[in-house]
């Protein structure tokens, strides 16, 4: 999985990308076929805002989060990601489901 963390009108210190890659990597555990992660971390005045781009075969899911703090706000748009990642597994994975019990 390549991670791609830009920031804007933000640097992106070490600790910080590495934070956001650790993260990452919780949704590693539950959908495999992650090709891309594109990370962009803002400021506006007192919003922290981060955004992610996931390039899934044949999808791209997108989530963002804002709040006062940038590392509570990785946390939420990787928790909205989860989400988002697990919805789609199971989409897959239930398909044509019923029509087999029959």
């Amino acid at each position: 999985m390549q991670i791609i963390v830009t920031g804007h009108h933000v640097d992106v210190t070490d600790p910080l990308r590495d934070y956001v890659t650790t993260k990452l990597e919780r949704l590693r555990r539950h959908f495999d076929h992650v090709a891309k992660v594109h990370v962009v971390l803002s400021v506006e005045k007192l919003r922290q805002k981060a955004e992610a781009t996931l390039h899934i075969s044949g999808n791209d899911i997108y989530a963002e989060s804002v709040d006062g703090d940038m590392y509570a706000a990785i946390d939420a748009l990787v928790d909205k990601l989860d989400r988002q990642v697990k919805k789609h597994k199971e989409r897959l994975t239930d398909h044509h489901r019923e029509e087999g019990t029959r």
